[in-house]
Protein backbone atom coordinates (compact mmCIF):
# COMPACT_ATOMS: atom_id res chain seq x y z
CA UNK A 1 0.00 0.00 0.00
CA UNK A 2 1.62 3.34 -1.06
CA UNK A 3 2.05 6.05 1.53
CA UNK A 4 -0.07 9.12 0.92
CA UNK A 5 1.42 12.47 1.90
CA UNK A 6 -0.41 14.36 4.60
CA UNK A 7 -2.03 17.63 3.63
CA UNK A 8 -0.19 19.68 6.25
CA UNK A 9 3.33 18.39 5.70
CA UNK A 10 5.93 19.99 3.49
CA UNK A 11 9.02 18.53 1.88
CA UNK A 12 10.98 15.97 3.87
CA UNK A 13 8.01 15.32 6.11
CA UNK A 14 8.33 18.59 8.06
CA UNK A 15 5.22 20.62 8.85
CA UNK A 16 4.46 23.33 6.26
CA UNK A 17 5.16 26.93 7.31
CA UNK A 18 3.81 30.16 5.85
CA UNK A 19 6.25 32.02 3.55
CA UNK A 20 8.43 34.57 5.29
CA UNK A 21 10.79 37.23 4.04
CA UNK A 22 14.55 36.95 4.37
CA UNK A 23 14.87 40.69 5.06
CA UNK A 24 15.30 41.77 8.66
CA UNK A 25 12.29 43.69 9.92
CA UNK A 26 9.76 41.64 7.97
CA UNK A 27 7.94 38.97 9.92
CA UNK A 28 4.96 36.95 8.87
CA UNK A 29 3.47 36.36 5.46
CA UNK A 30 3.94 39.01 2.79
CA UNK A 31 1.03 41.40 2.54
CA UNK A 32 -0.17 42.57 -0.86
CA UNK A 33 -2.52 45.30 0.31
CA UNK A 34 -0.47 46.99 2.99
CA UNK A 35 3.12 47.54 1.92
CA UNK A 36 5.44 47.30 4.89
CA UNK A 37 8.89 48.79 4.67
CA UNK A 38 11.82 47.80 6.82
CA UNK A 39 13.21 50.47 9.11
CA UNK A 40 16.53 50.67 7.25
CA UNK A 41 15.02 52.03 3.99
CA UNK A 42 16.01 55.66 3.52
CA UNK A 43 13.24 57.93 2.36
CA UNK A 44 13.86 61.12 0.43
CA UNK A 45 12.01 64.25 1.38
CA UNK A 46 10.58 66.87 -0.89
CA UNK A 47 10.81 70.61 -0.27
CA UNK A 48 14.28 70.24 1.21
CA UNK A 49 16.42 73.27 0.55
CA UNK A 50 19.65 72.50 -1.22
CA UNK A 51 22.69 74.30 0.03
CA UNK A 52 24.26 76.41 -2.65
CA UNK A 53 28.00 76.11 -2.91
CA UNK A 54 29.64 79.15 -1.41
CA UNK A 55 31.70 81.28 -3.74
CA UNK A 56 35.23 81.87 -2.52
CA UNK A 57 36.20 85.30 -1.30
CA UNK A 58 37.97 86.75 -3.24
CA UNK A 59 36.81 84.92 -6.39
CA UNK A 60 38.96 84.14 -9.41
CA UNK A 61 39.10 86.99 -11.90
CA UNK A 62 38.73 84.71 -14.94
CA UNK A 63 35.84 82.39 -13.92
CA UNK A 64 34.23 84.70 -11.29
CA UNK A 65 34.47 81.94 -8.65
CA UNK A 66 32.68 79.16 -10.56
CA UNK A 67 35.82 77.20 -11.45
CA UNK A 68 34.65 76.61 -15.02
CA UNK A 69 34.97 78.55 -18.26
CA UNK A 70 33.75 78.01 -21.81
CA UNK A 71 35.70 75.36 -23.67
CA UNK A 72 38.49 76.83 -25.77
CA UNK A 73 37.94 74.30 -28.58
CA UNK A 74 34.16 74.56 -29.15
CA UNK A 75 33.61 78.03 -27.58
CA UNK A 76 31.03 76.65 -25.13
CA UNK A 77 28.78 74.96 -27.71
CA UNK A 78 29.81 71.36 -27.01
CA UNK A 79 30.16 70.57 -30.71
CA UNK A 80 32.87 71.44 -33.20
CA UNK A 81 30.83 71.69 -36.41
CA UNK A 82 28.96 74.93 -37.21
CA UNK A 83 30.01 76.60 -33.96
CA UNK A 84 28.83 79.95 -35.25
CA UNK A 85 25.20 78.71 -35.52
CA UNK A 86 22.88 78.26 -32.53
CA UNK A 87 21.01 75.39 -34.23
CA UNK A 88 22.50 72.91 -36.67
CA UNK A 89 21.19 72.89 -40.25
CA UNK A 90 18.56 70.28 -41.13
CA UNK A 91 20.03 66.79 -41.50
CA UNK A 92 23.31 67.73 -39.83
CA UNK A 93 24.48 65.69 -36.83
CA UNK A 94 26.69 67.21 -34.11
CA UNK A 95 30.34 66.31 -33.88
CA UNK A 96 30.98 66.41 -30.15
CA UNK A 97 34.00 68.20 -28.77
CA UNK A 98 36.76 65.90 -27.53
CA UNK A 99 38.13 68.43 -25.01
CA UNK A 100 34.95 69.00 -22.96
CA UNK A 101 33.03 65.84 -23.92
CA UNK A 102 30.11 67.89 -25.24
CA UNK A 103 29.46 69.87 -22.05
CA UNK A 104 30.92 73.11 -23.38
CA UNK A 105 32.78 73.70 -20.11
CA UNK A 106 36.42 73.40 -19.11
CA UNK A 107 38.33 73.99 -15.89
CA UNK A 108 39.58 77.50 -15.33
CA UNK A 109 43.26 77.74 -16.21
CA UNK A 110 43.98 80.41 -13.59
CA UNK A 111 42.50 78.79 -10.45
CA UNK A 112 42.56 75.16 -11.67
CA UNK A 113 38.83 74.75 -11.01
CA UNK A 114 38.82 75.85 -7.36
CA UNK A 115 37.29 79.29 -7.96
CA UNK A 116 39.73 80.94 -5.54
CA UNK A 117 41.77 83.95 -6.53
CA UNK A 118 45.34 83.17 -7.53
CA UNK A 119 48.06 85.34 -8.86
CA UNK A 120 49.07 84.64 -12.46
CA UNK A 121 51.70 81.92 -12.60
CA UNK A 122 54.91 82.25 -14.52
CA UNK A 123 57.79 84.65 -14.68
CA UNK A 124 57.38 88.42 -14.56
CA UNK A 125 60.35 90.27 -15.88
CA UNK A 126 60.79 93.79 -14.67
CA UNK A 127 62.32 96.43 -16.85
CA UNK A 128 64.92 98.60 -15.14
CA UNK A 129 65.06 101.98 -16.80
CA UNK A 130 67.79 104.39 -15.84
Amino acid sequence: MPATPAASTGCAGLPAQPPTSSLPGFEGPPSRLGVRRPAWVVRTESNVRRERPKRPDPPCTICKGTGTINCRNCFGRGRINHVDLAVLPKGEWPQWCQICGGSGLDYCHRCHGTGEYREPMGFHFTVNRK
